[in-house]
């Protein structure tokens, strides 16, 4: 297998603290040190989420647009890609990001459960997302927590409100969501295949302590790899990841074991159909 393989790197989130590992970047110092590092590893996207200075979550477009600065600055070419998600806020605060037009941005179009409470995304809050998405040229990445969510994106690209093809992450392992089964996932694949097109590429995320599954399923399968301190702060169950560039390095080892190479950020904004930009 020789086509290359995207790696986006989630290198913070919502969730994970300084407590569980000392590691997650919090500030925007933090995450753009962070980037970088897994930038050089072989990370082509970043998903960015920015924290307030106690480490709770934040929606903060000031914040973000200074991590967007630093991120260009220090990561020329990678794809910035920024989250919509509900843990960072309600309603239009959560896509009040989009108006800085990063190259990308995470879109939720159905609800579902979380381990403690309902991850709650209404018609039409995400009609509003994806229309500020489409105003901005911001290539929505549809985190597909249920296969009812694939099918509602192939709805909103066919009637307009996603302009270009969807790229689909099919997110596993979250508690009370979509489990890590195979069957599931190569159905995933088939399904994305038959409603988009044969050569459409996907990602694939695993939560916790398989996110290294995930990881080997979608390398060997030809899609593309999501890793980070977001998603999992460990190496392994005795062993916290010493940097998101840790967990980006282990992508790159599985990449090399299944005879692909790692896609370079003009390669992935290649594949993606995303503007070229001068680095």
């Amino acid at each position: 297998m020789s086509d290359p393989c995207i790696i986006c790197v989630a290198i913070t989130g919502s969730l994970p603290t300084k407590a569980n590992n000392p590691a997650v970047p919090i500030t925007v110092a933090e995450q753009v040190e962070s980037t970088h590092e897994a930038f050089e590893a072989g990370a082509s996207i970043v998903h960015g989420h920015v924290r307030n200075d106690d480490e709770t979550p934040s929606s903060d477009p000031e914040k973000f647009a200074r991590l967007k600065e630093g991120l260009e600055k220090h990561c020329p070419g990678m794809i910035i890609q920024f989250s919509t998600g509900g843990r960072s806020g309600a309603g239009h605060t959560r896509g009040g990001m989009l108006s800085l037009a990063p190259d990308m941005a995470s879109l939720s179009v159905g609800s579902n459960n979380f381990p403690t409470r309902v991850y709650e995304n209404p018609p039409d809050l995400v009609d509003w997302l994806a229309s500020e998405m489409k105003a901005h040229d911001v290539k929505p990445e549809i985190e597909a927590f249920d296969l009812s969510h694939i099918f509602q994106a192939a709805k909103m690209h066919a009637d307009g409100r996603i302009k270009d093809t969807p790229y689909v992450q099919f997110v596993m392992g979250v508690k009370n969501a979509m489990p890590v089964d195979r069957d599931v996932f190569d159905f995933y694949i088939k399904t994305v295949k038959r409603l988009f097109g044969e050569a459409t590429p996907w990602c694939a995320a695993g939560i916790g302590a398989r996110q290294s599954t995930l990881n080997d399923w979608a390398v060997s399968s030809g899609g593309h790899a999501r890793t980070g301190l977001e998603d999992n702060v460990r190496l392994d169950r005795d062993t916290l990841a010493p940097s998101n560039a840790a967990l980006v390095r282990r992508v790159v080892e599985l990449c090399e074991t299944y005879e692909r190479p790692v896609a370079t950020w003009t390669q992935a904004r290649r594949i993606l159909g995303l503007k070229e930009v001068a680095a």
